[in-house]
C-alpha cells in the first residue's frame, strides 16, 4: 500500500482543493491530508475564515481523502513521521521546494518522494478571489451587519 500525503490550510473549501486532492490520491493507494492549524495559517498567510475544526471535518468527508489530520502546530514534520507517507504531494502553486523536504525527511530516517500536481483551469476560484469577489460585490453588502447567532 503507498501511502501519499497532502497538506494545506482548504480555508472555503473549492474546486481546485478538490482537484489537488484527487490528483494527489493517484500517487498511490491512501491518502492521508494535513489540515493547518488556526495557529499556523495566521502566521504564515492569514486569519483563517472557517474553524480548524471545521475544516478538518470538511476534507475528511471528501471522496479521495482516507483519513485528515490536523496539523502540528510546534513542528510540521512530526505530522510527517506520523504519517509516514511515501509520497508527499504539493499543490502546483505550494511554495515549498521538493528537494528541501526530501532531505528533511531524509535526515529524519524517511524515504520520503514528494511530487507536485499540475494546475488546473479552476484552481483561480481561489479562497482569495472568492473573499475579494465578496467583498467587491454589492450584493453581499447586506450580510455585512449580519449579527452572529449565538448557540
Amino acid at each position: 500500500m503507498t501511502r501519499v500525503m497532502a497538506a494545506g490550510v482548504f480555508d472555503l473549501l473549492h474546486t481546485g482543493h478538490l482537484h489537488y486532492l484527487r490528483e494527489a490520491a493517484q500517487f498511490g493507494d491512501q491518502l492521508y491530508v494535513v489540515v493547518a492549524r488556526d495557529r499556523s495559517v495566521r502566521e504564515r498567510k492569514r486569519p483563517p475564515i472557517t474553524p480548524e475544526q471545521m475544516r478538518l471535518e470538511l476534507v475528511d468527508a471528501l471522496d479521495p481523502v482516507t483519513e485528515a489530520v490536523l496539523g502540528d502546530e510546534e513542528d510540521h514534520y512530526a505530522t510527517v513521521e506520523r504519517i509516514d507517507p511515501d509520497v508527499i504531494a504539493l499543490g502546483y502553486d505550494d511554495y515549498h521546494q521538493a528537494q528541501a523536504i526530501e532531505d528533511e525527511c531524509q535526515a529524519r530516517g524517511l524515504a520520503v518522494r514528494v511530487e507536485r500536481v499540475s494546475k488546473h483551469a479552476d484552481d483561480l476560484a481561489g479562497t482569495r478571489r472568492i473573499v475579494r469577489r465578496i467583498l467587491s460585490d454589492p450584493a453581499y453588502r447586506e450580510y455585512a451587519d449580519v449579527e452572529e447567532e449565538t448557540p
